[in-house]
């Protein structure tokens, strides 16, 4: 989930290595190519406009590679995507067998969506749903209980969204559910926000990046007393 417009103007972006010459490059490329899943993926950027919401960050890629090349079926699963932003994520999720349904605020829908019929063949364009969420509002829109798996890169990065954050995976996790999140540790606060994590849900470490500095986490519901 991304800040809107006016937020994004008002907070401090996380440093993603931005002073360097080629992150520069990259935050203002027009599109980035990707290979995944035997398709190639062009996704289109524009930061200009909708600033983090509009550019492919790193802890999306790491993630698109361990569904790709880890132990992870998708095979007809059940998959959320929040704060989708480009929708690589999703897309990837679809093109490997998903029912995925790709989610963010209001104001990165539309350009969210077209980078999803862009990127998906026309047989698999009904398995991927863009719709809108923002953390803990208007939950009820979306089936309790419904999702495989729920995933999310890079979306740990405003303190002020870690409690609607927590509320939202609550509301769509069930017991089966496998939540992977990837991120960078960059601040106290991200390990705030695994600490608050982890007295909802039991969360290890299933990857790391040394090259991208990319943790991913695999968050599944505590086990009742009478299940252990």
């Amino acid at each position: 989930m991304f800040p809107l417009a006016c937020e994004w103007k008002k907070m401090a972006l996380v440093p993603y290595d931005d002073t360097h010459l080629w992150g520069m490059q990259k935050l203002h490329r027009l599109s980035s190519v990707y290979s995944f899943a035997n398709h190639t993926i062009q996704i289109q950027q524009n930061w200009k406009q909708l600033g983090v919401a509009a550019v492919v960050w790193d802890a999306a890629v790491v993630l698109c590679t361990y569904l790709e090349m880890g132990d992870i079926d998708l095979q007809g699963r059940s998959v959320i995507e929040l704060g989708a932003g480009t929708g690589l994520l999703g897309i990837v999720a679809a093109l490997l067998g998903a029912h995925v349904t790709i989610t963010d605020r209001q104001a990165a829908l539309a350009f969210l969506r077209s980078n999803v019929q862009a990127n998906l063949p026309t047989d698999i364009q009904p398995r991927a749903v863009v719709k809108e969420l923002t953390w803990g509002q208007n939950l009820t829109s979306f089936s309790a209980g419904h999702y495989d798996f729920i995933l999310g890169a890079d979306i740990v990065y405003l303190e002020d969204t870690f409690a609607d954050l927590l509320q939202t995976l609550n509301y769509l996790c069930a017991d089966h559910t496998v939540i992977l999140l990837s991120c960078r540790l960059r601040y106290e606060r991200d390990q705030n926000f695994l600490m608050m994590l982890r007295g909802f849900f039991s969360v290890r470490e299933v990857r790391y990046d040394p090259g991208n500095d990319i943790h991913i986490f695999e968050a599944r519901r505590h086990k009742q007393k009478d299940e252990l």
